[in-house]
């Protein structure tokens, strides 16, 4: 019998919103994979590493994190298939992703690889964009209100055009395009009501004003949460 690949959601970066069923998928599982910059430590490990019991096998799954992405395809098939390899050895796998396994998480991309070969199941996470709307008390929609999550990496006219489509706007992946960002909401006339939010729920977490925050210190993993309402 072959093993279960679970995907695994650990939260945005504070240990203590892994969910109950989180920890217990982490603790039951021999194999541990997660993505990890092409050198140094993997954040979705050191999220979850006071849940990780000794003893496991860990594979780090070496990634470009840069907006060209390399030759992340490659990687992943690589790694799909090393975590194959296991799952046809009758060991199951949790892959740790950064908040939901399937809101723009890295598990997405093996789940294509995988999906039919082996049993699979998904244990939710807490998103970022939860714990980003809880660091500043602001709702991401009420009532009818329809929610658009841009990434910011888009070109200016995409994003405006999204934005434009919706009640509230919630932009992820800042970074070097904070200017950009910060001038689309400017010319809409919400730059005024937008909060910005890195890190979420971690200990480095830090909330600002979209006006307070300069360019060249915004943060890859920053939201942008920007309402068409007037929030107190």
């Amino acid at each position: 019998m072959s093993g279960t690949l679970y995907g695994v959601g650990v939260g945005p970066g504070d240990p203590e919103l892994l969910t109950l069923k989180a920890v217990r998928i982490l603790q039951q599982t021999p194999v541990l994979a997660y993505p990890a910059p092409l050198a140094g430590d993997s954040l979705a490990r050191s999220i979850a590493s006071p849940h990780i019991q000794a003893g496991k096998t860990e594979i780090a799954i070496r990634l470009p994190f840069s907006p060209d992405r390399g030759d992340s395809e490659s990687r992943y098939d690589i790694a799909s298939e090393n975590l194959s390899a296991h799952l046809e050895a009758g060991r199951d796998v949790a892959l740790l992703c950064l908040g939901d396994p399937l809101f723009y998480g890295t598990f997405a991309h093996v789940l294509a690889r995988v999906a039919g070969r082996f049993p699979v199941a998904v244990v939710p996470g807490v998103t970022s964009l939860a714990a980003a709307s809880a660091a500043v008390a602001m709702p991401v929609a009420m009532g009818d209100e329809s929610l658009a999550v841009i990434p910011a990496t888009l070109d200016e006219d995409t994003i405006a055009a999204r934005i434009d489509a919706a009640d509230c706007a919630a932009i992820v992946k800042i970074g070097r395009n904070l200017g950009k960002v910060r001038g689309i909401l400017t010319r809409l006339g919400l730059a005024g009501e937008a909060r910005y939010i890195e890190f979420a729920s971690a200990e480095t977490q830090r909330v600002r004003k979209l006006a307070e925050v300069a360019e060249d210190e915004a943060a890859y993993f920053a939201i942008v949460l920007a309402p068409k309402r007037t929030n107190p």
